[in-house]
């Protein structure tokens, strides 16, 4: 599956028409702008829901505010977009977790019409948008001691894999993994509460076949990496 990254910048996005079946658009936006899709991130709250502002105003950092608050104000204009609404009118709820049923799985959009994904790493946000379930991570390359820390959490197969690179190539090959497991986690909805050993994804160029769902590494900005996972 090969799937083109539009960037999302400071004007209206030209949004085409709603992706249905397995069709998927995918966004990057750069979390520092002042301005998204035509829309002030400094004003930005009245656009975003309780939850979210409660979220926004728990962040103490502004750096990390903006972040959070750029990558919300994008995944709504992009909603909105998509399906013909306000980006204050788009309605996010949570679905229930698969693990236990709470309320606390998967964001959607109340009522259905389109599958999205959103994922944040430093200065980088990503968004998915489908017709079927699907999910998306960006990540800024990882450190030696952040290598040393997940290592050994992969499938064993993942870990003898990235303990056989030479330590040049082993940062952008666990990310990679890293971007993988992620993406699948969050389309599952099952987030990282049964760890990062399953499923299998590999660590080399091309991602392992994982039944009932497509992968695929998406470009990314030097120093990150990125990935997609869509229910086939």
């Amino acid at each position: 599956m090969r799937t083109y990254v539009n960037q999302l910048d400071a004007g209206m996005p030209r949004i085409g028409a709603l992706p249905t079946g397995t069709a998927v658009a995918v966004w990057s936006l750069d979390t520092t702008r002042g301005v998204v899709g035509g829309h002030r991130v400094a004003e930005a709250l009245p656009m975003l829901d309780a939850n979210e502002r409660e979220r926004a105003g728990r962040l103490l950092r502004d750096a990390d505010r903006q972040r959070y608050l750029a990558s919300h104000v994008g995944l709504r204009v992009l909603l909105g977009g998509y399906l013909g609404l306000a980006p204050e009118k788009v309605e996010l709820v949570r679905e229930d977790c698969p693990c236990c049923g709470e309320p606390h799985g998967r964001p959607a959009v109340a009522g259905g019409g389109v599958q999205f994904s959103l994922s944040h790493s430093d200065d980088l946000a990503y968004v998915a948008v489908s017709g079927v379930t699907v999910g998306v991570d960006v990540e800024v390359l990882p450190g030696a001691a952040a290598v040393a820390d997940v290592l050994r959490t992969f499938h064993p197969a993942e870990t003898a894999e990235l303990e056989a690179l030479p330590e040049a190539e082993r940062r952008v090959a666990l990310a990679r993994v890293w971007c993988r497991k992620e993406a699948y986690l969050k389309a599952t909805g099952t987030g990282l509460a049964a760890g990062l050993a399953e499923p299998y994804v590999g660590s080399g160029r091309v991602p392992a076949a994982v039944s009932g769902w497509t992968l695929a590494d998406l470009a990314a900005p030097e120093g990150y990496a990125a990935a997609l996972a869509l229910r086939a």
